[in-house]
């Protein structure tokens, strides 16, 4: 069964994380990438949590996103080069970029000029606030994105102050989005046969997945706070609570979770308690009744809690570390992990955050080496040996 994806040709120029992250999606389902980069190669191949890993271009990071992608080097500012991308946009299905509003447009390799030569072409230009309007040409970046959405607003304690995700969250959720759109518009054209542009904005992204804070003041009025590791719900059992040696998370948000939660700590005389009797009583003896289930969870390990409380009906989770949760039986029996052989040996990475019963996602071939595939792929295009020689000697390629 082939995948969704399957014969479509994606000409992706973009750089970094969001992006990549987008076209990387459609990788892992069937799509034939073209990842063009500059002859230098894009900074993220060298990032700097592994020295060995970014001498040879491949950080970690990046091989996380790059697989199942072809590398062609070019020196877009060319006119050879950017000959060479208006061939391959006649026949492409989609381009993908996240330059600065009006780049592409500069090279003569915008929308509209490859349009021209290919009226269904897809074209996806990801910024940091669209292409229109005041703030166009800003820069877009993850942390400069969650503090301007809200999302830093609402995330932190009060008691220290805003706080950015542990993530680029804005990075990636704005390249699912971009992915979405494409394949809205791939989807699309299959009853228009019409191509079009598509305009992703990283700021609005966010806020389209904030939708919900949005409309409690948009609709309510409501005014969103800092609540530290508080649930939106905002019942005062959906939060962090202390155990013998780390944290457990409870996320008892209904009645019958909380009259779980309460016998399976052995505090049913708490039902009688006119403090606990309903929710806003208890949130109005938040510390009162906190202090009395950590008195409870003090003896055992979080790690030991997690199943008692589970097994009882009070959702809990203790707090795992990456290395850890990759290794959890669930991640194992779904097989979530995909391995991959490089170069380099065997390594593991994500592959899609689903399951299609047919022609899923896999992560088929190592991300690649700066320029891995220039000869191939303009062999493909009907250049001779002389003339791939003639550009590398010129430095198009």
């Amino acid at each position: 069964m082939s995948r969704p994806f399957h014969g479509v040709k994606i000409l992706d120029f973009t750089q970094v994380l969001a992006g990549p992250y987008a076209t990387f999606q459609l990788g892992l389902l069937g799509a034939d990438i073209i990842k063009v980069e500059r002859r230098q190669g894009e900074d993220a191949r060298r990032t700097p949590l592994s020295r060995d890993w970014a001498e040879r271009g491949l950080a970690s990071g990046w091989q996380a996103i790059n697989g199942n992608k072809r590398s062609l080097t070019l020196d877009l500012q060319k006119p050879e080069a950017q000959a060479i991308i208006r061939k391959l946009a006649a026949t492409a299905d989609v381009v993908v970029e996240n330059f600065r509003p009006g780049v592409m447009d500069r090279l003569g390799l915008g929308y509209e000029s490859l349009a021209a030569l290919n009226p269904t072409l897809i074209y996806c230009a990801i910024s940091g606030f669209g292409q229109t309007g005041p703030d166009r040409e800003e820069a877009g970046y993850d942390g400069k994105i969650q503090a301007m959405s809200g999302i830093m607003s609402i995330t932190g304690d009060p008691a220290t102050g805003p706080m950015r995700a542990g993530f680029a969250v804005c990075d990636v959720l704005t390249g699912m989005t971009a992915a979405f759109a494409i394949s809205s518009a791939l989807f699309q054209r299959t009853h228009t046969q019409k191509g079009q542009f598509v305009d992703v904005s990283m700021l609005e992204a966010s806020l389209a997945f904030l939708s919900g804070p949005v409309a409690d003041w948009t609709v309510a009025g409501h005014k969103q706070y800092q609540s530290g590791n508080q649930a939106v719900s905002r019942r005062p059992t959906a939060n962090l609570f202390k155990a013998q040696d780390s944290h457990i998370l409870l996320a008892v948000n209904s009645e019958k979770q909380y009259q779980c939660l309460m016998t399976a700590l052995g505090l049913q005389a708490s039902f009688d308690d006119p403090r606990f009797k309903d929710w806003f009583t208890r949130l109005e003896h938040e510390a009162a009744l906190r202090a009395l289930i950590e008195d409870q969870l003090a003896p055992r390990p979080a790690k030991d809690w997690e199943p008692i409380l589970n097994a009882a009906g009070a959702p809990a989770a203790s707090i795992w570390r990456i290395e850890d949760i990759i290794e959890h039986p669930q991640i194992q029996a779904r097989n979530v992990l995909q391995t991959v052989e490089t170069p380099h040996g065997a390594l593991r990475f994500m592959g899609s955050g689903f399951h299609l019963a047919h022609g899923g996602g896999t992560y088929d071939t190592a991300a690649p080496l700066l320029g891995q595939h220039t000869t191939a792929i303009l062999a493909e295009l009907g250049f001779s040996d002389a003339e791939i020689t003639s550009l590398q000697s010129s430095d198009v390629i």
